[in-house]
């Protein structure tokens, strides 16, 4: 096979790279030079043109000032600037080249495809199907946003707002029936310089980091290669700056108080002050060889918390935040690099930022830790190494500011006239320490081929990683109550579970799921045990009636560790010929379970992930493509589950009914709680994309990307004694031998029961589908101006809102996937959301820039509350399939939208350039036109004690402005 093009450099992590075509008059130009430079980066590339007038360079640092000077013989040279790089992207950019050939010309003509300042980011890479947004410095720091990566987020097509910074986008949960929480999506990943930084636990992004020390922002939300984890939510990858030859630094001071912002129209004014203040240095300590770049950032805040019902401030919480970062980067020859890098987040915060938690309920916050990284790559013409090791760590903890008592108090009678301070008595009654850190090594090769039968990039890659869960739970007053107001002294147990059509508003603890644990307990028979009456007052706190308690009985406020351990290996092959080009690759990934006694538990099978992609370049040129994709995403497994199965060595937590006056323990929770089915298998969603995207003009990108996903095997733990005795009734919510919802033990891989009172499965029957539209329309800088747009159209529906968190599915067979009613819209899903952003740049130094969002609400189920979860509305008992359960209310899930609601952010920048370095003045409005418009409604059908059905929980922050300096050399 012969070899057509020379081998310029392979790629390696977090790098990107260059197609140059170069044209004189009388065609292509080959034997070309062409040197690619940047101040941003210790390499530099030269490489010579094939016969063809083209050229592929590799393994550039991501940047927007490169430097792209050619050279040939008869040709006058050319040099273009502000060249832009984009890692994991190679963007196509074309040269005619002026005085050979006869040409008289004075000089190089600079074809569309190549733009200036940033423009590169308008090139679309034609050989590529990924489906993502890349947010460079110059563009974050030109719009009005939150100082956060976590809030650059919401500049992506398609990401769903989140006040929390864990944004759902796409097919991801956006939804949680714990608490009724809306934009908070575990299916993300989080990288900051190759660093997972997700927390291992609960997949929530796991540290905060200095916005002015980023580089490039990449996400993902499609089409995304074998060489990534993940998929069904999205990929946030964080590249940090590097020193340079030349010393460069920042200070910076932005400040915000109640002086500016807007009346508040829902809650009264309170008062509340918050300063953000930053240094950077970065240089070199070795020119040409070791740079470095360090940075240091504190964030305070004081904010009053008022009272929703009086409108009375009831607390004030501080809250304080450092961020460090360091990074060495050592160029050891022209093909080695070994890079060194620690970034930490601590913070403290005083109290509950929730209106909804009164004072007695208060907790405070300790949270972050530290991060490393030493990574080191080399360069053969050919072939890249890259062989890092990381270590993520991070604590999250809650102390409860009151040690009383905790009592969960539920009223019937006076039900309406209950408040929020009535249902949740005393203290949180528990204080949890936890620490969620990880480490991993990886390795991955990079190697170019180029052939008369087309060019290849091979890439191969392996990575062993282990996440951990510590946790310490202390209940400093005893057992946790939920009981029953006084004045419902009397209620039966049937009536306690709602049978009837009685209605509670505040929290319960027992449901019809546990009938058959509470006749084993008590010894009673289920016509009796549901004519028994809760009377008893006896040691409880507040002198409420008894009902429910738990506490912990053996090894009380012990210390655990369970583990998850990942294997994974990818190999792909992006080919590219001609006009076409693929990229075939698979991804194989392996979790395993380890105990908190240090024992393996289970091992899950090998997965085999492909992903296929097909692109075609319209005509040829590199500016307009049309595109295919098919791949699956299997879910990373969260340490949560291995807690949830493997804490063996916790406290032991007996969970008690009261019956005339004596205390049955009927669960018991803790050592032993839960197995993980030998059979379970492992969550994915496979994901089919169409799409064209096209450059037009030397500044505009536009694209239209249609999706369709379904997530199956969906992760839950089950109650066998519901879903698998083989003595089962049915009368109580038992799934009889043979009948549709029965499930026998082969259906987990057991011959019997293995004797715990959970075992984690997989969902009979859970799917999730999701259809969408995307549009988008980006306008590169250039004429004094950059923006983008995008619409977002889309169709969720699902019988589970289940992520891999353990949750009342399987434990109750009315919610079973296949039950009636459950298929429904997707609860926390917006179909509708419209996105734009521009800055206009005048030459004298103004920068005026605008952030538009709008969405067409979040859909939620109406619903009703037992132990802490908002569970959709369901019927007098009936039967079905054999069994006699309380079944979901038909449109109950996902039946219900919020209103619509729209937000218009702005900023205002002045640069005044100094003898040394410039004076930049910031001044952001975010919510300019002042319109606090709901953004949730209350969705439990009883209220909640504060707001009933319907009414609005949360707006749109009022108008407010914020202020910041920034001196910059």
């Amino acid at each position: 096979m012969a070899l057509s093009m020379c081998f310029v450099g392979a790629a390696i992590a977090d790098t990107g790279g260059l197609r140059i075509t170069i044209r004189g008059s009388d065609g292509p130009v080959a034997g070309a030079t062409v040197k690619i430079s940047s101040p941003s980066s210790l390499i530099s590339k030269t490489a010579t043109t094939a016969a063809d007038g083209t050229v592929r360079v590799t393994g550039l640092d991501p940047a927007t000032n490169y430097t792209v000077e050619i050279s040939a013989t008869g040709y006058n040279d050319f040099s273009a600037s502000n060249v832009a790089v984009v890692s994991g992207k190679d963007l196509s950019l074309g040269y005619a080249l002026g005085g050979g050939g006869g040409d008289s010309g004075n000089g190089a003509i600079n074809l569309d495809a190549i733009m200036v300042t940033g423009s590169g980011l308008a090139a679309i890479d034609t050989t590529s199907a990924v489906v993502g947004t890349t947010l460079t410095l110059d563009m974050t720091e030109s719009l009005p946003t939150a100082r956060s990566y976590q809030s650059y987020l919401q500049l992506v097509p398609g990401v769903k707002p989140s006040v929390g910074g864990n944004p759902a986008s796409k097919s991801g949960v956006n939804y949680s029936d714990i608490g009724g929480a809306v934009g908070s999506s575990t299916d993300n990943l989080y990288y900051i310089d190759g660093v997972n930084v997700t927390d291992p636990s609960t997949g929530t992004f796991g540290s905060n980091l200095n916005s002015e020390i980023i580089q490039e922002m990449q996400v993902l939300t499609g089409g995304i290669p074998a060489e990534y984890a993940g998929g069904q939510g999205l990929i946030s990858k964080v590249i940090t700056k590097s020193g340079s030859n030349e010393w460069h630094g920042s200070v910076n001071y932005y400040l915000q108080n109640d002086r500016l912002v807007s009346k508040n129209k829902h809650l009264d004014d309170s008062s509340f002050s918050t300063y953000d203040t930053a240094v950077t240095l970065g240089g070199p300590i070795i020119k040409d060889k070791l740079w470095f770049f360090a940075s240091y950032q504190r964030v305070n805040r004081e904010e009053d918390v008022v009272d929703p019902v009086t409108q009375d401030v009831m607390r004030t919480v501080k809250q304080d935040s450092d961020r460090s970062f360091g990074k060495l980067t050592w160029q050891l020859t022209d093909r080695d690099r070994l890079t060194a890098t620690f970034f930490n987040d601590p913070l403290d915060r005083s109290g509950s930022l929730d209106p909804t938690v009164p004072n007695n309920r208060d907790l405070t916050r300790k949270q972050g830790g530290n991060n490393y990284k030493f990574e080191y790559s080399h360069d053969w013409d050919n072939l890249g190494l890259d062989v890092y090791v990381n270590k993520h760590e991070s604590e999250l903890s809650q102390f409860a500011a009151s040690n009383d008592p905790f009592n969960n108090v539920a009223f019937h009678n006076g039900l309406d006239g209950a408040s929020n301070t009535d249902i949740n008595r005393g203290g949180t009654g528990s204080n949890l320490i936890t620490n969620r850190d990880s480490k991993e090594f990886g390795a991955s090769l990079d190697y170019l081929l180029s052939t008369n039968w087309g060019d290849h990039t091979f890439k191969a890659g392996f990575l062993k990683g282990e996440g951990t869960y510590e946790e310490q739970t202390v209940y400093p007053a005893g057992p946790r109550y939920t009981s029953i107001s006084a004045g419902d002294s009397g209620t039966t147990v049937g009536e306690y579970m709602g049978q009837g059509g009685y209605a509670w508003r505040g929290p319960r603890a027992i449901s019809s799921t546990d009938i058959s644990r509470l006749m084993a307990a008590t010894g009673l028979s289920q016509d009796d045990l549901l004519a028994k009456t809760f009377t008893d007052t006896t040691g409880n706190p507040y002198d409420q009636v008894n009902v429910y308690r738990i506490l912990q009985s053996e090894n009380e406020g012990l210390a655990y560790t369970v583990k998850s351990k990942q294997t994974s290996f990818y190999l792909q092959d992006s080919w590219t010929l001609d006009k076409f080009s693929a990229n075939v690759g698979a991804r194989a990934e392996r979790t395993e379970f380890v105990n908190s006694a240090g024992t393996s538990i289970h091992k899950f099978d090998w997965n085999i992930s492909p992903r296929i992609s097909l692109a075609y370049d319209i005509n040829g040129d590199g500016r307009s493509k049309v595109w295919a994709y098919y791949g699956r995403y299997y879910d990373p497994i969260r340490a949560d589950m291995a807690d949830f199965a493997g804490a063996v060595t916790g406290p032991t937590y007996d969970e008690q009914i009261n019956i005339d006056g004596q205390w049955y323990t009927f669960r018991q929770r803790g050592p032993g709680d839960a197995a993980i089915a030998p059979n379970i298998k492992t969550p994915y969603t496979d994901e089919l994309m169409l799409g064209y995207a096209t450059n037009f003009g030397q500044d505009y990108a536009f694209s239209v990307t249609l999706t369709k996903r379904e997530t199956k095997d969906i992760m839950e733990d089950y109650d066998l004694g519901l879903y698998s005795d083989p003595d089962g009734v049915g009368a109580d919510s038992q799934a009889p031998e043979g009948s549709y919802f029965y499930l026998p033990y082969s259906y987990f891989g057991y011959a019997d029961n293995p004797g715990t009172n959970y075992v984690l499965g997989t969902l009979k029957g859970g799917k999730r589908e999701y259809k969408g539209l995307e549009v988008t329309l980006q306008k590169v800088k250039s004429n004094n101006w950059q923006g983008m747009m995008s619409l977002t159209l889309n169709d969720a529906h699902g019988n589970t809102n289940s992520d891999g968190n353990a949750d009342y599915q399987g434990d109750w067979i009315a919610l079973d996937p296949r039950a009636p009613n459950a298929w429904g819209p997707q609860p926390g899903n917006i179909k509708r959301q419209f996105k734009a952003f521009a800055t206009y740049y005048w030459d004298f130094g103004l920068e005026l820039s605008g952030v538009f969002n709008w969405n067409s609400g979040t859909l939620f189920s109406r619903t009703w509350l037992t132990s802490s979860r908002h569970l959709p509305m369901m019927d007098d008992p009936y039967e079905y399939e054999g069994v006699t359960d309380t079944w979901l209310t038909a449109g109950s899930v996902g039946s219900e939208e919020s209103p619509s609601y729209s937000t218009l952010d702005v900023r205002a920048k002045y640069t005044k350039e100094l003898p040394v370095g410039k004076m930049e003045v910031f001044l952001d409005i975010f919510n300019i036109l002042n319109r606090q418009s709901t953004t949730r409604v209350q969705d439990l059908v009883a209220g909640d004690g504060i707001y009933n059905f319907g009414e609005a929980v949360e707006w749109v922050e009022p108008r407010r402005a914020y202020l910041g300096v920034r001196y910059s050399f």
